[in-house]
């Protein structure tokens, strides 16, 4: 899968990409966990996500945030992290401007800012957040929140309890047009350690429903 190097609001991001070459081959936007706390594009289960979209026919990409890896910049608490995966949606749509659908998966800390880059992009169509810090973060910002998606939690989760995330959840399907599914895995804990074949498969299980 190509390196590609691409301008962020504080200097270069380092990410992979993989380009579809249908003209209006649906895009996907992959966000890694904490900076500080190991998280990189290159966690076991955004890699696994990444090729999930790719076997789908998506133009996919992961990439670091600020202050990870080769990407320049230093961790900003969220606030520029949300800038740096809008950059990385600006420049996937400048290779696929016909793009049929628009979706963007993120895992833990990533999932928080997945969730707000869709409050900031009415273009994104469906999200899949794994292990969603409902009890770390405020996402009262999804008031209303503009598409469906999946929340994806571990029941073992010790790091976020699961009655959080099945709150926020709840919160959200009370919005008008809007569904989101909950997806509960038994014996998984925040990392998902021996599940990540199920985890891809509730994940493409939902493309599928959602015909995406």
């Amino acid at each position: 899968m190509p390196e590609v190097i691409f301008n962020g609001p504080e200097g270069r991001l380092d990410g992979r990409y993989h380009h579809n070459g249908a003209d209006d081959s649906p895009i996907a936007l992959i966000l890694h966990p904490h900076p500080q706390q190991g998280g990189t594009m290159n966690n076991k289960l955004c890699f696994n996500l990444f090729n999930m979209f790719k076997d789908r026919g998506y133009s996919v990409m992961r990439f670091n945030f600020r202050g990870v890896g080769r990407s320049q910049g230093v961790y900003d608490h969220g606030i520029g992290e949300l800038s740096d995966a809008a950059s990385a949606l600006d420049w996937m749509q400048t290779y696929n401007t016909n793009s049929r659908s628009t979706w963007v998966a993120g895992y833990s800390f990533g999932a928080w800012i997945g969730m707000q880059l869709l409050m900031r992009r009415p273009e994104i169509d469906g999200f899949i957040s794994v292990a969603a810090p409902a009890s770390d973060y405020d996402f009262t910002f999804l008031a209303p929140c503009p598409s469906s998606g999946i929340l994806i939690h571990g029941k073992r989760d010790e790091n976020i309890p699961v009655n959080s995330v099945t709150k926020l959840g709840d919160k959200l399907n009370a919005q008008k047009g809007i569904e989101v599914d909950m997806c509960l895995i038994e014996g998984a804990d925040h990392y998902f350690a021996k599940q990540q074949d199920e985890v891809i498969r509730h994940a493409s299980a939902y493309l599928d429903k959602r015909g995406a």
